[in-house]
């Protein structure tokens, strides 16, 4: 094979980025909005650069309070239309190390598969960035416990990008969040509690995420740095279905429909059940075997936390009149149906809960933590990577909140930290 050329261009790109990896080692840079020259004012539009615009990443261009200013997408086919979607008036990089050391980008929108997401929130905070991360937060339990650390020795704004906690309908559930909250804080259902989420209460579990077990090597189209989307994962030969639209069906990437739609359902739940700064202590699965690479479906998971409170997860649709939301008291259905008949009584009666920030824009000027940021987002993305590794390894397990690891497992540890590939760490 012959030797490839390497222009004087590329090679002074080489060195900047070496550069760069090891500036980000050795202090964060100080963004515009707080220091010196570029002070932004509170009135003042916020810029953004997004890594990932094959996706999610195009459907987030307009913010209120920001300004795309850069994309970054390893794939040039996804980076030339993402730019026409923004006007064209954006700069364009194949290479995310380069997007994140531009002193003029506030916040870093990172929307990737999920086995990059912990390694570039970090490296954004370090490089001195406000983060935006799609769900899940990140791949596996440990990623989230650094991106936690992170945004605390850097001083850094987070937001996950899930917001039902504090707006909008939640799903087919049909009704918001806040009445929820309010019916569990009064104590009218009793204590613990089950919540059910399924067909039935009006959720998706989004099983069309299944991977396929017999990927034959297709060769890399030239528009794709497949090395670089691979990034930290594991090495496997070049296939269509494993990238792009279809990535959530392998483990190494994603988690199917739990790691797609799993933080979406939960975290609003540990939210009302006032459990955002714990975890369950156990999780049940009913599954069938689980290929090593391929992703695909289960039955039914379940979660337990120390005061018995539940949430199930069920993938079968199998209890067609099951209430969302059941307490040795009362039980609230799909519609906000209920057995309590004054239960609207008192919830109009309960006061409401704290303010949230719900602009990131708004937490990246007040310095004010986002409603859904790096320390209850990691809970909740820790719900969804314990019901991962539980399927992967088709048993039960139990789980210490505090220590945030498995109890007597050693496979299932391992899974909490997983290798990556070559240089690639957090």
């Amino acid at each position: 094979m012959k030797k490839k050329n390497v222009s004087a261009k590329e090679s002074s790109r080489r060195d900047f980025l070496k550069k760069s990896a090891l500036a980000l080692g050795a202090f964060a840079i100080v963004p515009r909005h707080v220091l010196g020259k570029g002070y932004l004012a509170p009135s003042d539009t916020l810029t953004k650069g997004i890594i990932g615009v094959g996706g999610m990443g195009r459907g987030h261009i307009p913010y209120e309070g920001t300004k795309v200013i850069a994309m970054c997408d390893v794939d040039k086919v996804h980076l030339k239309e993402g730019i026409a979607l923004a006007g064209g008036n954006v700069r364009g990089y194949s290479d995310f190390r380069e997007l994140i050391t531009q002193p003029d980008i506030d916040i870093v929108h990172i929307a990737t598969p999920p086995h990059w997401h912990g390694i570039m929130s970090v490296m954004a905070a370090q490089a001195g960035k406000d983060v935006w991360c799609e769900k899940p937060m990140t791949r596996t339990i440990g990623e989230g416990k650094r991106v936690v650390e992170a945004m605390e020795q850097y001083g850094r704004m987070f937001r996950l990008n899930t917001w039902f906690r504090f707006k909008d309908n939640f799903y087919g559930l049909g009704t918001e969040v806040k009445p929820l909250k309010k019916a569990v804080d009064s104590g009218i259902l009793g204590w613990p509690l089950k919540v059910t989420i399924s067909g039935v209460t009006g959720f998706n579990w989004k099983f069309y995420w299944v991977g396929k077990n017999n990927l034959e090597p297709t060769p890399v189209p030239q528009e794709l740095d497949y090395d670089m989307w691979l990034g930290p994962a594991q090495y496997k030969h070049y296939n269509p279905h494993r990238v792009h639209s279809t990535f959530r069906g392998y483990w190494d990437y994603d988690g199917g429909g739990l790691g797609d739609m799993g933080q979406h359902y939960i975290d609003p739940v540990q939210y009302f059940l006032g459990k955002d700064n714990t975890s369950p202590i156990r999780v049940d699965v009913d599954a069938p075997q689980q290929h090593d690479d391929a992703v695909g479906t289960w039955r039914r998971i379940e979660f337990t936390y120390a005061d018995g409170c539940k949430i199930i997860l069920d993938g079968e649709n199998k209890d067609t009149s099951v209430p969302y939301i059941e307490g040795p008291k009362g039980k609230i259905y799909r519609g906000f149906r209920s057995d309590i008949p004054n239960i609207l009584k008192v919830i109009d009666s309960m006061p409401d809960s704290e303010p949230q920030v719900g602009l990131f824009s708004d937490a990246v000027k007040s310095r004010k933590k986002f409603a859904l940021n790096e320390l209850n987002g990691h809970r909740s993305a820790t719900i969804v990577n314990m019901g991962k590794i539980a399927l992967q390894l088709g048993r039960s397990l139990d789980f210490d909140p505090v220590k945030q690891e498995f109890i007597n497992d050693e496979a299932a540890n391992r899974l909490i930290n997983q290798p990556m590939r070559g240089a690639w760490k957090i």
